[in-house]
């Protein structure tokens, strides 16, 4: 009598390859006064930004600054950066780009090594005449995820833009995630409007516009009533202590990006006219 080959039991895991979209920290020094006064500066009115996203910390800007200056980069101390991060609401994972007593402080803190990481360069768009620019001095948040502070009451999730036909008053802020965000009614003062593509409002626009909020260069401000009381889009921003120029102001018009002999402005173009 032949015995029955013994049948295989299934697998019960596979192993593969796989992609995790990172957050990147740009690190360009090591004092973490200075740090954490930039972190509170950048996002200290936006704290709830992050949703736990993981997060990278590249400190090959740190390494070039310091060499520049003809010495070493200093220490980290990564369980101070950590507890600094830590009201941010992101998951610190792994550091790239450090002396080598940088890599090893890290990874006595946890973090991995990454050497491969690499931070997506966003390209500059072309310029585009006609149109009023203005020099952007201050940077917004490079990246924020999704949040919303008081979400309105009717939002509609299309297979294109996230779309708001409600008025947004003071205190709720909208982010659309990986898309456009088109509003169908006024954007209040003290509101604030957020999305990784371009932000259509098809009102008054008189709260914050942040567009290309994971640094997409590309991505626009339209708005039927242009008297925001900030306005970003790649993280290059200006508030309402700069007045909007009188051809755009309270008209229709476009805010856009342009890098221009390696300065980066924002550009005021009234539509219609």
């Amino acid at each position: 009598m032949t015995d029955a080959p013994r049948a295989q039991s299934p697998a019960c895991l596979d192993i593969k390859s796989a992609n995790l979209p990172l957050v990147a920290l740009m690190l360009k020094s090591t004092d973490l006064q200075a740090v954490q006064q930039e972190l509170n500066r950048r996002l200290g009115d936006v704290p709830d930004f992050f949703d736990n996203e993981p997060l990278l910390i590249d400190l090959s800007g740190a390494v070039a600054a310091a060499r520049r200056a003809g010495h070493e980069a200093g220490p980290i101390d990564f369980a101070a950066l950590l507890g600094l991060l830590a009201p941010y609401k992101v998951k610190p994972i792994a550091v790239r780009g450090g002396s080598a007593e940088h890599m090893l402080a890290a990874q006595a803190a946890g973090l991995l090594s990454a050497p491969e990481a690499r931070v997506v360069a966003a390209s500059a768009p072309s310029p585009e005449p006609a149109s009023t620019a203005e020099p952007a001095a201050k940077q917004a948040p490079e990246a924020v995820a999704e949040a919303i502070a008081e979400p309105a009451s009717d939002a509609l999730a299309t297979s294109g833009a996230l779309l708001i036909d409600k008025p947004l008053r003071s205190g709720q802020q909208v982010y659309a995630r990986g898309r456009d965000l088109v509003v169908m009614a006024m954007v209040n003062a003290g509101a604030e409007v957020i999305a990784d593509g371009s932000i259509h409002v098809y009102a008054p626009l008189r709260g914050k516009a942040i567009a290309g909020a994971r640094g997409n260069p590309q991505a626009r401000i339209f708005a039927q009533s242009l008297e925001a009381e900030l306005l970003s889009i790649a993280g290059i921003y200006r508030t309402s202590e700069v007045p909007l120029p009188p051809a755009v102001r309270g008209k229709s018009a476009m805010v856009r990006l342009l890098t221009q002999d390696g300065e980066e402005k924002l550009i005021m173009q009234a539509l219609g006219a």
